[in-house]
């Protein structure tokens, strides 16, 4: 008799481990549902993409700097297939824009000579639909510091600018591909 009482409060204080971890487990999921629900990430899939295809139209280039529009259009296309989105002359859905903007700005300095610049690159963009509506996006650029160091021979400082300018214009169209494809941002 002692044995079988002895079974059950054995079998009973098992229950109750089993219905802790459960409740454990159970509170831990409902945790973790309310940080990442309300933290504002959201998994996107690409159904819940906008469109699947893009024409990447003319992007005009109104600043001293050469060749600007055709560095920003191949880092698009570049940018769009990484995202899945296919680019075609013929698309609904067609991207153009104006870079206004392109300067060298001094960072720091030793003995009245500039040592490191920034590059800043800005521009409007539209994206029109299918339909005809037009979605517009204004003083777009990188949302990255790009920087080079100065000090030195001139052609080291104008490679050195060429490698931060090319930075900030594959900068520049990460930041339009994902202004678009994910439009709560601003």
């Amino acid at each position: 008799m002692k044995a079988r009482g002895k079974e059950q409060r054995a079998k009973s204080k098992g229950q109750k481990i089993k219905n802790k971890d459960f409740i454990l487990c159970a509170l831990c999921s409902v945790l973790c549902a309310f940080c990442f629900g309300g933290c504002g990430y959201t998994i996107h899939g690409k159904a819940s993409l906008p469109f699947d295809s893009i024409q990447i139209g003319k992007i005009e280039n109104i600043t001293v700097e050469p060749k600007l529009q055709d560095r920003l259009h191949e880092a698009l296309t570049e940018e769009f297939l990484k995202q899945g989105i296919a680019v075609y002359p013929d698309a609904g859905y067609k991207l153009i824009g104006t870079i206004n903007k392109f300067e060298l700005l001094i960072l720091s300095e030793k003995s009245d000579v500039a040592e490191e610049y920034e590059v800043l690159i800005k521009g409007d963009f539209k994206l029109i639909d299918p339909s005809g509506n037009i979605k517009e996006f204004k003083n777009i650029g990188s949302p990255f510091i790009v920087s080079f160091s100065g000090p030195g021979p001139l052609d080291e400082l104008i490679a050195s600018k060429e490698l931060a300018s090319e930075k900030a214009v594959r900068d520049m169209a990460m930041e339009i591909v994902a202004i678009l494809m994910y439009p709560v941002r601003k």
